[in-house]
């Protein structure tokens, strides 16, 4: 107390100096206030990883590592605070039983999450963007697991892998000008037909973290394009050869990248992305198909669709060290194969049949297929179209789009568009090729092969040699099925 009276009776000007000083002091001092204070946090659960985002209210630094006995994952971010209610989250469905967590070394917070199962941890800083802060992102994936609930069986795989590379060969042998060398299989019996599912991939735009657009009713896109896809689904599962396989089957992202490489690990015959368009005003509606531009886009509205949607892994979470570790198998596809051009044919006409179909559901907003560079259309040996099934930002259509009697109609509409074409183009070792084969009269010129035959038996039979019969009938080796109807040279 005597101290301070005793500089109360200090000059004014001493005292302004001090407390200029004392200022200048307070200010070059470390701040107190906490760097990262976690506001939120959310769980999205897939079924080969679990997904942890922790919003922030600024950058932070954070560590992440595992312990054993039990089973635990630990999370230390440096100088924050936990303000999220951790009672609020669920957990079900991902790797995490509990979670908690505490202080540590004074200003520090320590995350803990009990496991359930093993993981490899992932994680990274996002940085703020139109829809979210600063976020850190903890990924838990699960070693070995699918990215897919319902794979496709190993035996169909193996078969529609035999005919990605009879394709492939008979583009490499195109290429260099010579025709597919002979194999040995000339002299092999003929397998009975597999009769093999045609595989169509499922892709629900959007999900987990990323929304998508957001309807004037507050219906977000990534909900009802989910819904559809699930429907879509239904409907290619209850159709003889025809499988479904779902890219994402429930509230959770997946990266653009990401959903090509699940349909081609899939060996899926079709992609189709499933989504709801929006635009900064509530007057556009009816709904569109695109396909991939290997140029520009045909219309400006393409143009700024594939902008806006091939920017979701800013806004879903996708770590910008992604492992490209495909590339070079992307380009020598698309080097080798020169696929791209028949797939783009393929995706056009099969798009044609779509769009046709969906002018009957609702109106559409254009009257062709539109093409644009959107991601996640952009693999070489697949065709692929995204499906826009109407405006959210339009509210008429937003009502539309929730109602589950439009959305059945929509996805009929879409898959009568593919079933049209692949009823009309068979993959050969399809169901439908050995349908269409069975029903085809054998008149002269045709030999329908039967068990025990091999190609150069029939060759023989016929006077004609292998190569003119593999000609013929674009056949790029030899193996033949039973039941298979080919063309036979001057007969």
């Amino acid at each position: 107390m005597r101290r301070l009276l005793h500089c109360a009776c200090l000059p004014s000007g001493i005292l302004s100096r001090v407390a200029s000083s004392l200022v200048v002091l307070l200010m070059a001092m470390p701040s107190a206030v906490v760097a990262g204070n976690v506001e939120n946090i959310r769980l999205w659960a897939a079924p080969d990883h679990s997904r942890l985002v922790f919003d922030l209210t600024s950058p932070t630094s954070a560590e992440v590592f595992t312990l054993d006995n039990p089973s635990r994952l630990v999370i230390d971010l440096d100088n924050s605070q936990m303000q999220a209610d951790l009672d609020r989250l669920s957990l079900e469905g991902s790797a995490v039983s509990e979670l908690r967590s505490g202080v540590r070394q004074g200003s520090n917070l320590r995350v803990v999450l009990e496991l359930s199962r093993q993981v490899s941890p992932r994680h990274f800083i996002l940085p703020p963007n139109e829809q979210y802060g600063h976020r850190l992102v903890v990924d838990l994936e699960y070693p070995g697991e699918n990215a897919v609930n319902d794979p496709i069986d190993p035996i169909e795989a193996m078969v529609r892998e035999q005919e990605i590379a009879a394709v492939r060969a008979q583009a490499e042998a195109s290429i260099s000008g010579r025709q597919p060398a002979p194999t040995v299989q000339a002299t092999k019996a003929a397998k009975p037909h597999p009769r093999r599912d045609i595989i169509i991939a499922i892709d629900a735009g959007h999900g987990g973290e990323d929304p998508g657009a957001i309807g004037p009713s507050g219906t977000h896109e990534k909900d009802v394009v989910l819904q559809m896809a699930k429907r879509l689904q239904r409907l290619v599962d209850g159709a003889p050869g025809f499988k479904a396989v779902m890219i994402r089957d429930s509230d959770y992202y997946v990266g653009l990248r990401q959903r090509t490489q699940i349909a081609r690990q899939q060996k899926a015959d079709f992609f189709v992305s499933i989504h709801a368009d929006a635009f900064d005003s509530p007057r556009p509606h009816g709904s569109s198909v695109y396909a991939l531009s290997q140029r520009g886009a045909t219309s400006e509205t393409a143009q700024w669709l594939a902008v806006s949607e091939n920017r979701s892994d800013l806004i879903g979470g996708v770590d910008g060290n992604l492992s490209l570790s495909d590339k070079d198998e992307v380009l020598r596809g698309v080097l080798l194969d020169l696929t791209m051009t028949a797939t783009l044919n393929d995706s056009l006409t099969i798009g044609g049949q779509v769009l046709e179909r969906m002018g009957r559901v609702n109106d559409l907003h254009k009257p062709r297929v539109e093409q644009a560079g959107f991601a996640v259309l952009k693999s070489p040996d697949i065709p692929s179209l995204l499906v826009e099934t109407g405006f959210i930002s339009n509210p008429q259509e937003e009502r539309r789009l929730r109602n589950g009697n439009y959305q059945q109609r929509m996805m009929a509409a879409v898959f009568n568009g593919i079933h049209a074409h692949f009823e009309r183009n068979p993959p050969p070792s399809s169901l439908l090729a050995w349908q269409r084969d069975q029903g085809r009269t054998t008149g002269s010129g045709e030999y329908r092969i039967q068990p025990g035959d091999t190609l150069s038996e029939i060759a023989a039979r016929h006077s004609v040699s292998v190569t003119q019969i593999r000609q013929a009938n674009e056949l790029s080796g030899d193996v033949i099925r039973v039941g298979q109807v080919l063309r036979i040279p001057g007969s």
